[in-house]
């Protein structure tokens, strides 16, 4: 059985400069076609404009309030939101809010930074 706990797990830079945390994948579990990670953004931050070729992406927001965008459609994010990003769509992430925006990505397949195409400077 694999259980892996969030306080645990080591942190990492993505490929757009997300703080993630990888809970479940083919790297640390029997899992196989996806991901479960756990992204932190700090106060002011924001991840790099960037669009993903294979892998769609569910983002479950837990703390903290953000600015979502994919392609020209902008929405604020809050706690209990929950964001599908599909493959090739082009989006950024931003926390507006005074804490740490806090949330869950399910990738499928898994993450993988080589899938990851940044398109901004």
């Amino acid at each position: 059985m694999d259980v892996k706990n969030l306080d645990e797990v080591p942190a990492f830079i993505t490929k757009d400069g997300s703080e993630i945390r990888e809970l479940l994948a083919h790297r640390n579990s029997a899992i196989r076609n996806q991901s479960l990670a756990e992204a932190r953004m700090p106060v002011g931050g924001s991840t790099l404009e960037h669009y993903h070729v294979k892998t769609e992406e569910i983002y479950y927001v837990t703390a903290g309030t953000g600015r979502m965008r994919i392609e020209n459609e902008t929405r604020d994010v809050k706690p209990g939101d929950a964001i599908a990003i599909p493959p090739g769509r082009k989006h950024k992430l931003w926390n507006t809010g005074k804490e740490t925006l806090r949330l869950l990505c399910c990738c499928a397949p898994a993450y993988e930074h080589s899938d990851t195409v940044i398109t901004e400077a």
